[in-house]
C-alpha cells in the first residue's frame, strides 16, 4: 500500500475508545482500487489482529413464517407483489422450531436465527416469537431474529426475553436504495437498528451485492454500516440469488473477485465485526470461499436452506473446513447442553432450513 494512501486512511481506534472511526466513501473506494494482493493482505492483517484467523462462527437460519410480505424488495421471493411460486405459510408451531434448533445444534451451529416475512410484527405476533426465543435459549444456543421493523418498546421486550442478536439489513447504499425498494425508506432501517442497539441487543446488519449497484454504491453501503454509532457485531454479505419472478431475476452475476474485494473492505472498515458469507454461497467455488475467509470473512450460514433458497451443502462445508484447517468458533459462554433422552429420540444430524436472498432487512433475509 502506498505511503500517500496510508496517510489518507483513518487510524483504527481500539474497541475501548468511545469515538469510532468515521470513514468516507472516497476512502473506501481507495481501498477497493488497491491491487488485489495489497487489499487482501491488508484485510488479513486487520482480521488476524482481532480474531483467530482459522475460526468461523456458524449460524443456522429457519423461516418461521414464509411468504405474503407486503414489501416490494426487488430481489425477494417472499414479496406478495411477485409471482415466484412460493406458497404462503403460517407461523411455525413451537415444536417444529424446537426440533429445528436441536438439529442445528447437533450439526455444529451455535446461533439459531429465525426469520418471519413481516413488514413489522404486531405485539401479538411478537409474543409468539418470544416463546420461540425462550425455546432456543433453553437448549443452549444464541438466539437471533429478523422480523422487520421494530418499535423501541418491542426491541426492549425482545431484550427482556433474552434475545442475543437482531438482524435488520440496510441492503445497499443510501444512494441506490430507491432502485431496490419503494415501500420503505433507508432511514426506516437505520431507525430499527437504533432501537435494537439502544435496547442492548447485538446488531446484525449487512446487505446484498450484485443488484446492479456500482462499486461506489458498494463502498457507500459499507461506510454506512461502519459509521453507525457502533458498527454491527455481525455483517452478512449476500450475493444476489436471482429468483425467477422477481424484477432482479435477469441481472448478471457479480464477479467473484469483486465480491472478495468487498469482503476485504468490510473487514478493514469494521475490524471487530463478524463478516458473514450468507446467501449465494452455494454458487461460490471452494477457491472463492477460501479467499473470502483469508480476506476476513469469519461467519457462515450452515444448513440446506436460507429461508427460501438453497445453501451450500453441509457435508461440503465440513469438507471445505477440513481442507482449509478451519474450525467452528465457539462463543464465550456457549452452553453445549447434553441432549436428554427425549431429545435423542426426536433429533437427527440432518441440516436444517434457513434464509432466502440472505439479506433483506425486514423479515426474511439475513
Amino acid at each position: 500500500m502506498s505511503a500517500s494512501l496510508t496517510q489518507e486512511l483513518p487510524v483504527h481506534h481500539s474497541v475501548a475508545q468511545a469515538e469510532p472511526t468515521q470513514w468516507t466513501t472516497a476512502q473506501a473506494l481507495a481501498l477497493f482500487d488497491l491491487p488485489f494482493n495489497d487489499l487482501v493482505f491488508q484485510a488479513h492483517q486487520v482480521h488476524r489482529a482481532q480474531f483467530d484467523a482459522n475460526a468461523v462462527q456458524i449460524s443456522t437460519l429457519l423461516s418461521i413464517k414464509t411468504g405474503a410480505c407486503p414489501e416490494d424488495c426487488a430481489y425477494c421471493a417472499q414479496s406478495a407483489r411477485y409471482d415466484t411460486g412460493l406458497e404462503r405459510e403460517r407461523l411455525l408451531p413451537l415444536s417444529e422450531v424446537r426440533e429445528s434448533a436441536l438439529r442445528a445444534r447437533e450439526s455444529g451451529a451455535t446461533r439459531f436465527c429465525m426469520g418471519a416475512a413481516w413488514r413489522n410484527p404486531t405485539d401479538k405476533q411478537l409474543e409468539n416469537v418470544i416463546d420461540m426465543v425462550h425455546v432456543v435459549k433453553e437448549i443452549g444456543m444464541e438466539a437471533c431474529l429478523t422480523l422487520g421493523m421494530l418499535t423501541r418498546p418491542q426491541a426492549e421486550r425482545l431484550k427482556e426475553a433474552g434475545l442475543d442478536y437482531y438482524n435488520h439489513n440496510i441492503d445497499t447504499s443510501p444512494e441506490f436504495y430507491g432502485e431496490v425498494i419503494s415501500t420503505r425508506q433507508f432511514q426506516d432501517r437505520i431507525d430499527t437498528i437504533s432501537h435494537v442497539r439502544d435496547s442492548g441487543i447485538n446488531v446484525c446488519s449487512g446487505g446484498i451485492l450484485g443488484m446492479g449497484e456500482s462499486r461506489e454504491d458498494r463502498a457507500s453501503f459499507l461506510v454506512s454500516l461502519a459509521n453507525l454509532p457502533r458498527p454491527p457485531e455481525s455483517v452478512p454479505l449476500n450475493m444476489l440469488v436471482r429468483i425467477p419472478g422477481t424484477p432482479m431475476a435477469g441481472l448478471p452475476t457479480l464477479d467473484p473477485i469483486e465480491f472478495i474485494r468487498t469482503v476485504a473492505v468490510a473487514r478493514i472498515l469494521m475490524p471487530t465485526s463478524h463478516v458473514r458469507l450468507s446467501a449465494g454461497r452455494e454458487g461460490m467455488s471452494d477457491e472463492a470461499q477460501a479467499w473470502c475467509f483469508f480476506a476476513g470473512a469469519n461467519s457462515i450460514f450452515y444448513g440446506d436452506k436460507l429461508l427460501t433458497t438453497g445453501n451450500a451443502d453441509q457435508n461440503h462445508d465440513q469438507a471445505l473446513f477440513d481442507k482449509l484447517g478451519i474450525h467452528p468458533l465457539i462463543p464465550e459462554g456457549f452452553t453445549s447442553l447434553p441432549l436428554t433422552q427425549e431429545d435423542e429420540e426426536d433429533d437427527c444430524t440432518s441440516p436444517m432450513g434457513g434464509c432466502g436472498n440472505g439479506g433483506c432487512g425486514h423479515a426474511h433475509h439475513h
